[in-house]
């Protein structure tokens, strides 16, 4: 950690009706923490000091779900995000191995829930031979594996995806076939500069399948950029309990920057395979073998990794996208007394949202999905559009917001989750259910990890940016305006307990 202070910076207010200076401050940090804030600030011996020439300051912005290791992976990975078709994903692959006749095809990215049928492996088999091939669709919750990725696998052999826990269980042996280069400390040092890049202080990792002993080793090899939690599974509970660690702990080997995360949970699908599990059918329920999706796990499974995990000390971040889902995750927390989160929290019904208040549990969202999901909601959940991505209902009950991105699900970007929750819209119709927008002031707040406006005590992690995020000086009605402005904000300087990690 180190010692900054930052002259002629100007604070912008968090809290609703919270008045700043009206002229640049200066600002103190001292072994990570903010000390002082105010002009004129004496400069002490040593201490580096920077001109913010009266750029605007805010606490550094947090994704609060991602899943790095793929999100590291992914620009190495075939792109699949325009396919509209099996046909078009299918001449993909064939052109890649036509290219690269030596190497497997992993795919990323396709979502085939809008395309008019269902795949089969036979087809991939007929355009791929003996060269393997593992096609992820853009929610992660499915594969589509050609037979000699299946027998790599050791997989039964099928003509249809590999969906939901039994895609979770093979993915991390997804290494086998094509090594860690995509993963190595270059990489991930490359990948969070990146974040650094676009203001990000910390992430949250929700990486399937890592150990937490990976982040301590990658702390040591200069991934210390930025703050990390590190999520862990059921399947590696055991070890995390016996290590005594708890949410918040520094991970073994690492500085309070590097702490110990929640236990995730899945606790159903996804809405592209039609396995979030809601209380009433989907709009093509004749198509489906679980007519209305399905849970993952029992309640009485639920509960007993609820509450074994929040007897250990551990937060946890259950996932949950249909309204059944997350009312059972809430009565879960509710039997068990546990703290955390719900992930995604896709579709919920009013008096849910109000549920989730009384217990004192987030709503960790990711706006960005509601862009990709927009025509897909309303085709098959019809009217229960209205109560998706409820925004607006959580802060209004009293619901602590955090945002993400689910990264590579959708792109590592907090200027593109914060838009996306403002105008609910990526192209040139209005917005999706406008009622259920935020303002600017509360998707930035919603993106500082719950830091209050730059001051002595807060986090010595910061961001100087060229333009007024707050946006002022636009028209607070015109939402396309305010999100195009949020999608571009020019980031000039992020500091990491009080550490310079990029500037331009």
């Amino acid at each position: 950690m180190s010692n900054l202070l930052i002259r002629n910076a100007r604070l912008v207010p968090l809290g609703a009706g919270e008045s700043t200076p009206d002229g640049p401050v200066d600002i103190a940090i001292a072994r990570g923490v903010v000390t002082g804030v105010g002009p004129g600030l004496d400069r002490p011996n040593g201490v580096e000091e920077i001109d913010a020439g009266g750029r605007w300051v805010i606490p550094g912005l947090w994704d609060q779900h991602t899943h790095l290791a793929q999100w590291t992976l992914s620009s190495q990975r075939l792109d699949l995000a325009g396919a509209r078709s099996p046909e078009d994903a299918t001449r993909a692959v064939a052109q890649r191995i036509a290219d690269y006749p030596d190497l497997p095809v992993i795919g990323w990215g396709h979502r085939s829930a809008g395309w008019d049928r269902e795949v089969t492996v036979s087809e991939l088999d007929a355009v791929s031979g003996d060269t393997a091939v593992v096609l992820i669709s853009g929610d992660g919750h499915h594969a589509w594996l050609n037979t000699t990725a299946l027998l790599h696998f050791a997989m039964p052999v099928r003509d249809s995806v590999v969906r939901e826990t039994e895609w979770f269980a093979a993915y991390p042996r997804l290494v086998t076939l094509v090594g860690n280069d995509g993963t190595s400390p270059e990489a991930y040092r490359r990948m969070l500069d990146e974040a650094a890049g676009r203001g990000i202080a910390g992430l949250v990792d929700f990486e399937f399948g890592a150990g937490i002993e990976e982040w301590s080793e990658r702390w040591v090899q200069d991934c210390d950029r930025l703050r990390i939690r590190a999520a862990t599974y059921a399947h590696m509970l055991d070890g995390v309990i016996a290590a005594g660690l708890r949410t918040g702990d520094p991970l073994p080997g690492c500085d309070d920057r590097a702490t110990m995360g929640p236990l995730k949970i899945i606790s159903d699908g996804s809405l592209n395979t039609r396995t979030a599990w809601c209380c009433e059918p989907y709009g093509d329920a004749h198509k489906l073998e679980y007519p209305a999706g399905q849970p993952n796990l029992s309640g009485a499974e639920l509960r007993e990794q609820l509450g074994r995990a929040h007897a250990a000390g551990l937060e946890i971040a259950t996932h949950a996208i249909g309204d059944a889902a997350v009312r059972e995750a809430l009565a879960a927390y509710a039997d068990t007394r546990a703290r955390g989160s719900i992930e995604h929290a896709q579709m919920a019904r009013r008096d849910d949202v109000r549920r989730m208040a009384e217990l004192g549990i987030r709503a960790s969202v990711q706006p960005a999905h509601l862009l990709d999901d927009r025509d897909l909601t309303d085709k098959i959940w019809g009217e229960r559009a209205e109560r998706c991505f409820a925004f607006r209902w959580m802060l209004e009950d009293g619901v602590e917001l955090a945002l993400g991105s689910d990264a590579p699900v959708s792109p590592l970007d907090p200027w593109l989750a914060m838009a996306a929750a403002v105008h609910r819209s990526a192209d040139e119709r209005g917005p999706w259910h406008g009622e259920q927008a935020l303002s600017v002031r509360e998707v930035l707040a919603a993106s500082v990890d719950g830091q209050p406006t730059v001051g002595a005590g807060s986090r010595g992690d910061v961001v100087l940016l060229d333009r007024d995020p707050l946006l002022r000086d636009l028209d607070a009605a015109d939402t396309a305006d305010l999100g195009a402005a949020l999608r571009s904000m020019p980031v000039a300087l992020t500091v990491v307990a009080g550490r310079i990690v990029t500037e331009r």
